[in-house]
């Protein structure tokens, strides 16, 4: 079977499709005005990142986002998730902004809408300005100011033609991934950092969501990624190790977001580490909420490890990988719909994120993606059946792009990126879908 086992008849009617990009992978960050990252300080010190490559040019869509767009628009996509950069809106991250930066999003949106695409925008997705990392960034208390001060400057100018958005791509990325395990910028490997990360992070969203709100914003959501946490035997040291990570990954940004509480199990090891008075600032983080978006990709197996708190230790299992050598495991996106629901309360989901890495162009049958995308679209389809509210699918991603500390390496697009010379040239994948979702 060469194409997608499933068309836009077998979903319900009003069921919406997307594809999602990031500014930092795609746009080519030293390009028109924006400041300097600290993924640019990241990328700068040796070892970080694959040839230490950075989103200097990535994939140009500065220049060349009317011919990705039209990308967008010919598959019969219905959504297109983006990110703004906030260091190419704050080239400080705070101060003056730059013109060329909100013109450069302004053009983009009126693009997408007279494409007929539904523009979700994400505020944040990962590429901090380096004088506010020079603050402290994500550790510093003051970042939620910060960040709702750049919320209000871009959305004063975009926000009445945004369909949808987000304060923050994946929590969990921006807190525990880049300052406990240190494998993103700022690279740190610190807990005290890693709580007062986690809990700021929270912060930002609720203020952000605020501002939002209080520029007459509507469909304001949150997108959080998943991992399915398996043990990796059954014994109780294991399973209560797989308890706390899925605590950490899964179940601490969903429980301050929705219900203003953090797992007690988390807490074990973070609340020495908590900023003063944290719990007085719940109420801003727990925002009302219209929608959940959730990024899910793989499963992970835990077991017990010696040393000190969260004492555990990560695995992969015999499931087939992704370039990415992650695991695909189309049975943990079923069960975070179903999960979700127990903190969302019935608000409308979306699938925000889903995809493969693989080592593919446009000379090759691409089949491995579309087996992916066909095994998660049923996994997606039987929770539907099942009464889950999920309300759309978007794709990670449209094109090939900066894969941050593994560099242009991994290629994760429906569209086939050269980056030498910056032609687009769409897979087997995209055309599979295009002819999916063009059978109503």
């Amino acid at each position: 079977m060469s194409g997608l086992g499933y068309t836009r008849a077998d979903f319900p009617s009003d069921f919406l499709f997307g594809v999602a990009t990031s500014a930092y992978q795609i746009e080519g960050h030293a390009q028109g005005g924006a400041g300097r990252t600290h993924w640019d300080d990241f990328a700068a010190t040796p070892g970080n990142v694959v040839r230490a490559e950075t989103g200097a040019r990535a994939c140009d869509h500065l220049n060349r986002w009317e011919e990705d767009l039209d990308l967008i628009r010919d598959a019969g996509l219905d959504i297109y998730r983006f990110s703004s950069s906030w260091a190419r809106v704050l080239p400080e991250g705070r101060g003056t902004a730059n013109a060329a930066g909100l013109d450069f999003y302004d053009r983009l949106v009126d693009g997408m809408l007279a494409r007929g695409l539904k523009p979700a925008l994400t505020l944040y997705h990962w590429e901090l300005p380096s004088p506010l990392n020079d603050l402290g960034g994500w550790r510093n208390r003051d970042i939620a100011g910060w960040f709702a001060d750049y919320t209000e400057i871009l959305c004063s100018r975009i926000g009445d033609r945004i369909w949808s958005a987000a304060p923050i791509n994946e929590p969990w990325c921006v807190g525990w991934l880049s300052h406990f395990i240190g494998a993103h910028a700022p690279g740190l490997r610190d807990i005290r950092a890693t709580a007062r990360a986690m809990h700021h992070v929270g912060l930002a969203h609720g203020r952000a969501i605020e501002v939002m709100r209080g520029l007459g914003m509507g469909n304001l959501g949150a997108v959080c990624n998943f991992e399915y946490a398996l043990p990796r035997t059954q014994s109780a040291e294991d399973m209560a190790a797989t308890r706390r990570y899925d605590g950490i990954y899964n179940r601490w940004f969903l429980g301050a977001m929705f219900k203003g509480v953090y797992p007690e199990d988390v807490l074990e090891g973070l609340a020495a580490h908590m900023p003063d008075h944290w719990q007085q600032d719940m109420p801003t983080i727990c925002q009302k909420l219209d929608w959940l978006g959730l990024n899910y990709y793989t499963c992970k197996r835990i077991a017990s490890a010696q040393g000190p708190w969260p004492s555990l230790s990560e695995h992969i299992g015999d499931l087939p990988q992704t370039q990415m050598g992650w695991e695909i495991c189309p049975e943990g996106l079923h069960h975070f719909l179903t999960f979700a629901q127990d903190y969302t309360d019935g608000l409308p989901l979306y699938v925000t994120e889903n995809g493969m890495a693989n080592p593919d162009s446009p000379d090759l049958p691409d089949q491995a993606r579309i087996s992916y995308l066909n095994q998660h679209l049923a996994a997606a389809l039987r929770a539907i059946d099942e009464g889950v509210p999920l309300k759309g699918y978007i794709i990670w991603s449209l094109l090939d792009n900066f894969e941050w500390a593994l560099g242009y390496e991994k290629r994760f697009g429906l569209v086939h990126v050269d980056f030498n010379s910056l032609q687009r040239r769409p897979k087997a994948s995209y055309h599979a879908l295009r002819e999916a979702l063009a059978q109503t």
